[in-house]
This record gives structure tokens, C-alpha cells and sequence, in this order.
């Protein structure tokens, strides 16, 4: 049995709270008697990430420009939603239409897992979504401009391997993903 205790939050206020970015400022006390009164949390929503599989093995990305650290990434289809306005599998659903224009008749959850939860509370739900096909066109938000990129299963090591997909989220996703494929 574990011996470790959570921290005790001993005040908590938004220093920033604005549609696009939260950030809350904890007193905390650690389980020494320590208090810490500048502990910085980046609040952020949760999020839906999707393992789209074609029929003919292919698995279907965005590539996009982020501008955290201004450059163009090759991700896997996800976005952010409210757990009180939607579950994720609509979420999931909505995001992989909206991205990239295509639909599933078949979707399973996965995992869930937490992206940096040292300072930040976004909780990732990982769905795979089998024999994905263009359905309509792509429904873009005004900040988003995607390419949708189809990538054989069995390159997706490689180009990990490369750098071509290193973002943490989708790697992440994609071991979990492709390992449950392989077995499922």
C-alpha cells in the first residue's frame, strides 16, 4: 500500500480566465507542512482523439499549423468538448466530421488518459473509429486550416521513428490504438 498523500488545497483563484486560456493560481499545502501559494494549473477542457482505420488499412491525420511553437504538425484528428453538453463519443464523432470529412459506422473507446497532469488538467479520451470513409466536406473552426494525410498502418513506426508524427499527444494514441488493433 501506498504511502504517499495527495496535496491539501488550501485557496485557489483564476488569474487568468478567458474563453481561450485558464490558468489558476493554488495555495497548497504538501504533506510535510510545506506551503506552496503559487502553484500555476493550466485548466483546460477535455479532449476527444480519434484512430481513424479506412477499410484499407489507413490511418487518416491532420497535418496543421500550431502556433504554441509556430510550425505544422502531423496529428491525429481531436478537439475539445464539454462532458455536460456531450459525451465523447458524440464529441469524437463530431470532431473526426468536422477535421476531415469522415464518418464511421463502427466506434469504441479505447483509454482515457491525462496529457500533463504536473500543471494541467486536460483528460484525453482516445476512440477508434473502423472503416472510415469521406462522407461530406470538411466543417473548419476560423482559426483552422487541415490537410487531411492518409497513412499506411504499417508506416506509422517510421515515421514516428523520423519525427515526422512528434506530437505527444498522438503518439501516445497511437501506441495505445495500434497495439489494441493488432490484438483486436
Amino acid at each position: 500500500m501506498s504511502q504517499l498523500k495527495k496535496w491539501q488545497l488550501l485557496d485557489s483563484q483564476f488569474i487568468v480566465d478567458h474563453r481561450w486560456c485558464r490558468v489558476r493560481r493554488d495555495t497548497v499545502e504538501l504533506p510535510d507542512g510545506t506551503v506552496i501559494d503559487d502553484y500555476f494549473v493550466h485548466v483546460r477542457p477535455e479532449i476527444v482523439y480519434i484512430l481513424p482505420i479506412t477499410c484499407d488499412r489507413k490511418v487518416v491525420f491532420v497535418r496543421q499549423y500550431r502556433h504554441g511553437v509556430q510550425d505544422i504538425f502531423l496529428e491525429l484528428p481531436a478537439g475539445a468538448f464539454n462532458p455536460q453538453q456531450e459525451d465523447g463519443e458524440s464529441a469524437a464523432k463530431r470532431e473526426l466530421a468536422e477535421e476531415t470529412g469522415y464518418t464511421s459506422p463502427h466506434w469504441e473507446k479505447l483509454t482515457t488518459f491525462f496529457h500533463s497532469p504536473v500543471k494541467d488538467t486536460s483528460k484525453i479520451h482516445l476512440f477508434l473509429a473502423r472503416d472510415v470513409e469521406p462522407t461530406q466536406p470538411q466543417t473548419l473552426d476560423l482559426t483552422e486550416d487541415i490537410e487531411v494525410v492518409l497513412i499506411p498502418l504499417s508506416d506509422i513506426p517510421q515515421k514516428i521513428h523520423t519525427g515526422d508524427i512528434n506530437v505527444s499527444g498522438t503518439i501516445a494514441a497511437l501506441f495505445w490504438g495500434l497495439q489494441y488493433v493488432e490484438f483486436h
